[in-house]
């Protein structure tokens, strides 16, 4: 399930210097939509490439597929604002009578709904509102978890939910509320740390975390010259992070970022010299690319130590021919042992993660424990399936 962070950037934040501040941290923070007011949606189109979404006015209407001289039309269309979802117009006694849903189901596009939870009746103003709209903003006035819960249980997969937070913190317990969680939060602050750490929040969600195991060390072979390939990313590696590669999809090695300084070359901690063309990497969602078809503009996936994992965005690959090691290891599962194993560069400066810590291959040795990820499925372009493939 993918979360989103929209950032509420209406009036009600201040004049349009202060908002477009507000907008702009949002831009360089990442966020998925901003929430304005229908004036300020060509406004916000100048400022960057983001989805904007307006409250509704007078005026109503969307254009899904926008024509050249269209781009001030929202990508979707918000009631409740001045109306019966803020409480400034009081509930009807039926909902039939509602002048926010009645607005809601002649608007014509994606919809949304806003509504501030005053009270019990502005909870069943939002299941009510969730049955029409592709979005449904719940935001309440002392930030509590019981209303969330409730929607979160009664509200199906008809509409997305929005939770207005104003911390990061808030925002990590909606994604986490009911184990569901909301599907985005509305975020309300000015300061652009929240905003970072909200979408850090949001992206957290959606990351695997890995069990990694030890693999025993069988066979360290110098096996000539292959093509060699430099994975160098667009993001910055910590000293515990790397790639998992190998020949083998179902074994792959823990291969660290050139994080380290060595007497010959400057670290490169954007980089991880993976191994030969043929390997595999691991990406995010759990598939696996061949090393010769990593691009600039790919997606691949950097994992820790612990198995934390995060995406990062392929700058360049490089390939060169260079001498290697084949690595083989065994590694133990379910009371059975299998064998796996890599081709790696014959150079110092590339190191594995071992049982004892960081380790240049040119030092691995025959019982030496390796980082390894073991997952014994077979795989078809880059997905799991189930059949019996045999890899040597």
């Amino acid at each position: 399930m993918s979360r989103a962070v929209w950032l509420k950037a209406d009036d009600t934040v201040g004049d349009w210097e202060e908002r477009k501040r507000r907008i702009t941290a949002g831009l360089e923070a990442g966020v998925d939509w901003v929430l304005v007011d229908r004036k300020d949606v060509a406004k916000v189109r100048e400022l960057g490439r983001v989805n904007v979404a307006a409250f509704s006015g007078d005026d109503v209407h969307v254009i899904d597929d926008a024509e050249p001289g269209e781009e001030a039309e929202p990508d979707a269309v918000v009631v409740g604002k001045d109306g019966e979802g803020d409480g400034t117009v009081d509930l009807p006694s039926d909902f039939s009578g509602s002048a926010d849903l009645t607005t809601l189901r002649r608007t014509e596009g994606t919809s949304g709904a806003y509504i501030r939870v005053l009270g019990p009746g502005y909870e069943e103003l939002a299941q009510e509102a969730a049955r029409d709209a592709d979005y449904t903003i719940v935001v309440g006035e002392d930030w509590s978890i019981i209303p969330l819960e409730n929607l979160i249980a009664r509200i199906g997969e008809e509409t997305d939910l929005v939770a207005g937070v104003q911390t990061a913190e808030e925002a990590r317990t909606a994604f986490e509320t009911l184990e569901l969680g909301a599907d985005a939060v509305l975020l309300d602050t000015d300061d652009p740390d929240e905003i970072r750490a909200t979408v850090d929040a949001r992206d957290a969600t959606d990351r695997e975390s890995l069990d990694l195991t030890t693999a025993t060390v069988t066979a360290v072979d110098e096996v000539g010259s292959a093509d060699r390939v430099c994975v160098d990313t667009g993001s910055l590696m910590e000293h515990d992070e790397g790639m998992l590669v190998g020949s083998m999809s179902r074994g792959l090695f823990f291969v660290h970022a050139e994080t380290a300084d060595s007497p010959y070359v400057a670290s490169r901690p954007f980089r991880v010299n993976a191994g030969a063309v043929h390997a595999y990497v691991r990406t995010p969602g759990g598939e696996t690319k061949y090393l010769s078809e990593v691009r600039s503009g790919d997606e691949v996936q950097i994992v820790d130590t612990d198995g934390n994992t995060r995406e990062t965005i392929v700058g360049r690959s490089k390939i060169e021919k260079r001498p290697m090691f084949r690595v083989q290891a065994e590694v133990s599962h379910d009371g059975e042992t299998d064998v796996i194993e890599t081709l790696l560069q014959n150079a110092e400066t590339i190191k594995v993660a071992t049982s004892e810590g960081r380790k240049a291959v040119t030092d691995l040795e025959v019982g030496d424990e390796v980082l390894v990820y073991y997952e014994p499925v077979a795989r078809h372009f880059g997905e799991a399936v189930e059949e019996s493939i045999i890899e040597q």
